[in-house]
């Protein structure tokens, strides 16, 4: 006659073993992406490094990617067009530690060879999103002169499920989706990355551009350690009643 507890006890036991597989794999899990992340925060410290390059031109736009050039540092000249910018809002950044709550000014700005490259001309300490004081910091920019500058190349990022939407009205952002800027504001021809401003700081100091510098969170060895502990407890408390069951049998 078959132990009435055998069943129960096979079933608790697949369970388990399920349980164990899944907590270490997201501990190895955990692992791979820390590996991935050092190795990410190296590539990009090494690019943030670098002397500037040329900005590519028009024609190796489409060969971009941000694998390979997210955060690259290039110097070129260009003229901001008088057309309408775009704020973005910012409560910090992960590249930039010297900036708080605000908003970031988007420009386009024209190539001598054509085409338009977005230009985030720096932080703004803008704290109720005031269209008419993101307006007094811009306006200065936009003197129909070609300008030197130097920056990061940058590439869009797309609205999240709980990002709220623009409000056109005061041309504010909360992501950096300058393919929607580009079509709402009228901007033409404008590349498919734009550009983190280094220098050159304006004389009022605002926009605030700046040097970037790689600050991403690396907790992947405490959720890795957090992983595989709970695999130990449970492996541990299995052992505990199977145990209790041998004796009681």
């Amino acid at each position: 006659m078959k132990n009435p507890e055998t069943r129960p006890g096979l079933g608790l036991g697949v369970f388990t073993l399920v349980m164990i597989t899944l907590l270490i794999g997201l501990g190895v899990w955990q692992l791979q992406r820390r590996t991935e992340k050092h190795a990410l925060i190296a590539a990009l410290s090494e690019r943030l490094a670098e002397s500037p390059s040329a900005l590519p031109r028009q024609s190796d736009w489409a060969a971009l990617s941000p694998a390979k050039d997210e955060f690259r540092r290039v110097s070129f000249s260009a003229t901001y067009e008088a057309r309408p910018d775009a704020m973005v809002y910012t409560f910090g950044s992960a590249v930039r530690p010297d900036v708080a709550l605000g908003t970031w000014a988007f420009l386009p700005a024209q190539l001598p060879g054509g085409g338009t490259v977005v230009v985030n001309a720096g932080f703004v300490p803008n704290t109720k999103q005031d269209r008419g004081q993101q307006d007094r910091a811009v306006s200065p920019l936009v003197t129909g002169q070609p300008v030197t500058m130097t920056g990061y190349l940058r590439f869009p990022e797309k609205a999240g499920l709980l990002t709220p939407s623009p409000d056109r009205d005061k041309r504010l952002w909360f992501s950096r989706d300058t393919g929607t800027m580009a079509k709402d504001l009228g901007w033409e021809n404008v590349a498919p990355f734009y550009i983190d401003l280094e220098s050159p700081v304006p004389a009022s100091g605002v926009p605030k551009p700046g040097p970037l510098d790689v600050h991403l969170r690396d907790d992947h060895m405490q959720y890795a350690i957090t992983w595989f502990g709970l695999a130990a407890a449970v492996t541990f408390a299995f052992g505990v009643w199977w145990r209790n069951q041998r004796r009681s049998a």
